[in-house]
């Protein structure tokens, strides 16, 4: 990371530097999302139960962005060995971290690969999963992704897509950003590594509004879509091809 920066409480880098996912943050990556971001580990129990759903015995399934492959895991240990599981992170020392992981709880279903999900040609499948991934997409390049996920399913296969979101008018995103705001202080951060952390988000965290993201999921063909999870400005979707 270029610039200068400065530590908060939970060893993640932020300041006047744009925020990294590389470095030493796989090292305090789990600590610091479940102190940022609202029913986290819940969040992930919803994806395993609806996963049920859509995994076959000789399914192909993705998780993109998969950080350190706690979910992905998860849901390797959840479903028979004969299900491929992929997970894909652009960050080397992330990857790295997932496969010690799913070493140490010896899953030989699960594979991990260090890609730019921008380009990754995804298999045919019948459940992808993207957990706060797609809002650190560059705007421009988002829909070819969630394009590319719908050709790449099956017929009635799953696409679990879980976004932090804007307010649909300024009213709702003033109170939305009060409120997470109250969130992130109950949950220990100070005033300064608030302010810090939002400073190096600039440019590489961009939420879409609710209706942005739906927009993006039907113009990729997606029809059959729900919200699963709602508290304030995190939403998870269901969609089914």
């Amino acid at each position: 990371m270029a610039g200068d920066t400065m530590q908060v409480g939970d060893g993640i880098t932020a300041g006047t530097a744009r925020w990294s996912f590389g470095g030493d943050t796989p090292a305090h990556f789990e600590e610091h999302v479940r102190r940022s971001v609202p029913f986290y580990d819940e969040g992930h129990e919803l994806v395993e139960q609806i996963s049920d759903f859509f995994v076959k015995a000789d399914s192909t399934c993705y998780e993109l962005g998969a950080s350190t492959g706690a979910l992905v895991g998860r849901l390797a240990a959840r479903h028979l060995p004969s299900v491929r599981w992929i997970g894909v992170d652009i960050e080397p020392r992330m990857t790295e971290a997932a496969k010690a992981r799913a070493a140490a709880k010896s899953l030989t279903n699960v594979a991990f690969v260090t890609e730019d999900i921008g380009l990754l040609e995804i298999e045919p499948s019948d459940l992808i999963v993207s957990y706060y991934t797609i809002q650190f997409i560059p705007p421009r390049l988002r829909q070819e992704v969630i394009d590319r996920v719908y050709r790449s399913l099956h017929w009635g296969g799953g696409f679990l897509m879980f976004e932090k979101v804007r307010g649909a008018d300024a009213r709702f995103q003033d109170l939305l950003t009060g409120l997470y705001t109250d969130f992130k202080v109950k949950q220990g951060y100070s005033p300064e590594e608030i302010l810090g952390k939002s400073k190096s988000l600039r440019g590489v965290l961009e939420p879409f509004s609710t209706q942005g993201n739906l927009d993006l999921l039907r113009r990729a063909g997606f029809v059959d879509v729900m919200t699963v999870f709602r508290y304030l400005c995190f939403e998870g979707y269901l969609c089914i091809k």
